[in-house]
């Protein structure tokens, strides 16, 4: 019973997933979680009290997935500039992904204060990993510089989710410049 609830929740978020990158918030409904799951509407609420709760429970779910291949790119690297390099650029590489478009879909939308809570707190993470290479490079206030970095990253991001008339490489090219070199180019 335990096996079959993990699979129909887990049905329900990849569900939610697809709906929110292909449809944005506006397409994360419960009848159309019920109807892409092949659930009773009224089933969907045994799983998820509303919209928010999905979002939390995607939060949970996607946001360590990301911040952990990020941080598996960063190991690679072999000095602290190389590893904010990385940092940047498999950030942007994963804007693609499914599971990130959903979640630029959410940060876009109106959530309580429990489901905001928890973007902050997952973002906190993937700013926290930085935070150790920007103190090796000098910054008296990394964490600070962790943060204003990931605003960098989250600019590209909305840049290229727009489809912005420059190509996603341009983007990922001037924001890695930006995050290295600052605006002097």
């Amino acid at each position: 019973m335990a096996e079959h609830r993990t699979m129909q929740r887990d049905a329900l978020l990849d569900a939610a997933r697809t709906l929110l990158s292909e449809g944005g918030t506006e397409a994360l409904t419960f009848p159309a979680l019920a109807e892409r799951t092949g659930l009773a509407r009224s089933s969907v609420y045994e799983y998820f009290r509303s919209r928010a709760a999905v979002v939390e429970e995607l939060c949970a779910v996607d946001f360590p997935v990301w911040a952990a291949e990020v941080e598996s790119t960063m190991r690679q690297a072999a000095d602290p500039e190389a590893k904010v390099e990385a940092y940047v650029r498999k950030q942007l590489a994963l804007v693609g992904d499914r599971r990130h478009r959903a979640v630029v879909a959410i940060s876009a939308s109106e959530l309580d204060a429990g489901a905001r809570e928890k973007i902050r707190a997952a973002h906190g993470g993937l700013i926290a990993i930085i935070v150790e290479a920007l103190g090796a490079m000098g910054h008296a206030e990394p964490r600070l510089a962790a943060m204003l970095l990931q605003g960098i990253v989250d600019a590209a991001v909305r840049r290229i989710e727009l489809g912005a008339a420059e190509d996603p490489e341009v983007i990922t090219e001037a924001a890695v410049g930006m995050a290295l070199r600052g605006v002097g180019g």
